[in-house]
């Protein structure tokens, strides 16, 4: 669960980096953006103040000249209305009247360096500047000429100030109040960031602790599905549980099967160890020592028989795994050879054998020796379990892209209980018991296996003294 945690805050970590890093970049550039608009706003009022100043300089300088108390009293409204300092030179760079309505103005008579008179009279100018050692520190500039109505010579130049504190003042305001919103949505980001994440990693940690159970042998647990099973993670939590489903069956069938070869393995040779002692140590008569040694024989073969059953059902399922086995065959001919071979058998239980065979052929593709096998077994079943003078029935037919095979007797009715469990391994129904003394119970678990290892089905009904088993087979295109 640590090692799980630990992926979690990393990838927790690395995304909140990642958002971070994006919100910082969208800041960045919302600051130069929003700069460059600010800037651009505050020229055009800048620009639109010192056309303003000129437009009055030029109306009122034709009769009383530059330096006159009407041009001043303007000024100052425009500069208190703009907050922006105003103030006029003559054409030598003079400043001659100021927005600054003190009785001593300090910048009235402060004449401007040539360089900086130079660039107002190519153009007008708006930049950052201290106007030639005018100012302490630079300002923001604007500018614009006074020109004569009459002759439109140039009496003069309007230059309208903005301290920079002043001008970016209200945008550093702006600039605060933003990165605490920003701030605020990151935090509030940041907490749904990693309650979704702890949300998320919850079932991940269950599944963590359940395959630490699976690994100590405990398959008894399932993780809660607490989502959709349509969604990614619902989707893995339905597989994880269907995957315990299956190794807690697995585990059963293990232990089941343990238990069943035990069983079959201790009978035998408890009896065989039993007659063994008897024989050694005299409890069991000399004239009767013939006999127990025949049982003790026939247990030995029956131990045999089971150790072989097991070794050709491995082998059988080694081969059943190579589709290079498959070939195309003639399934009629098939049973009706199999058939034969319990001509004897069947004689001398007085069995009537109604062989229900088309007289075309059925043409298949499968393994031929493994669909002897099935057929062999069900067969025998058959022939073993029918009673004395009945009728034993093989029907072999098609339907659609299927052949059916059926083998039918008459004889004890398989319980419906046991009809669940006929295919399992070392099962043996109720009628076995009594009526097979050396079948291991595997017959009918091998000719499950052959047929669903061709990806077909097998069927079993047991009423009214009738069994029937029936197969399928694909057939040959």
């Amino acid at each position: 669960m640590g090692h799980m945690k630990s992926i979690y805050l990393r990838n927790f970590t690395a995304m909140a980096i990642l958002v971070i890093f994006c919100l910082m970049l969208i800041c960045f550039s919302f600051v130069g953006f929003g700069r460059m608009y600010l800037l651009r706003s505050m020229r055009g009022d800048m620009v639109a103040s010192a056309n303003e100043v000129s437009h009055i300089a030029s109306a009122v300088c034709q009769n009383n000249g530059l330096d006159n108390w009407m041009l001043g009293m303007s000024m100052s409204a425009i500069s208190n209305s703009t907050g922006n300092m105003i103030f006029v030179t003559d054409s030598d760079g003079q400043v001659v009247v100021c927005s600054d309505m003190a009785p001593t103005c300090s910048h009235i008579g402060t004449v401007l360096n040539e360089n900086v008179m130079s660039r107002v009279r190519e153009m007008d100018m708006f930049g950052f500047t201290d106007l030639g050692g005018m100012f302490s520190e630079a300002r923001y500039v604007a500018t614009d000429g006074i020109f004569s109505e009459a002759d439109g010579t140039t009496e003069g130049y309007v230059f309208v100030v903005s301290e920079a504190n002043q001008m970016l003042g209200e945008w550093s305001a702006f600039l605060v109040i933003a990165a605490m919103i920003t701030l605020g949505i990151l935090l509030i980001f940041l907490g749904v960031t990693l309650a979704y994440s702890k949300r998320m990693a919850r079932p991940l940690d269950e599944i963590a602790a359940a395959s630490r159970k699976f690994a100590r042998g405990d398959f008894s647990v399932r993780v809660k599905q607490e989502y959709d099973s349509t969604d990614e993670m619902g989707a893995l939590i339905d597989s994880f549980n269907k995957m315990a489903d299956s190794l807690e069956v697995a585990e059963s069938r293990r232990s089941e099967f343990i238990a069943n070869v035990s069983h079959e393995l201790r009978t035998p040779m408890t009896t065989i160890a039993g007659f063994a002692d008897g024989i050694l140590d005299g409890t069991i008569p000399k004239e009767e020592e013939a006999k127990y040694l025949i049982s003790i024989r026939d247990e030995t073969r029956r131990l045999s028989r089971l150790v072989r059953d097991m070794l050709d059902l491995s082998s059988t399922k080694n081969k059943l795994s190579d589709p290079g086995r498959r070939t195309v065959f003639d399934l009629n001919e098939l049973v009706l050879q199999t058939l034969l071979s319990f001509e004897d058998r069947a004689t001398k239980k007085h069995l009537d054998v109604d062989p229900q065979l088309p007289e075309n052929n059925i043409m298949v593709i499968a393994d031929k020796d493994a669909i002897t096998r099935v057929i062999y077994n069900l067969l025998d079943n058959a022939v073993k379990f029918a009673n004395p003078g009945s009728c034993l029935t093989l029907r072999l037919y098609k339907d659609g892209e299927k052949a059916y095979v059926s083998v039918k007797d008459i004889g004890e009715t398989i319980p419906p209980d046991d009809l669940p469990f006929i295919f399992d391994r070392f099962h043996k129904s109720d009628r076995s018991r009594s009526l097979d003394k050396e079948g291991m119970g595997l017959g009918l678990y091998l000719v499950k296996t052959i047929v669903n290892s061709h990806d077909e089905d097998i069927a079993v009904k047991s009423e009214d003294g009738m069994t029937e088993f029936v197969f399928t087979l694909k057939l040959a295109k």
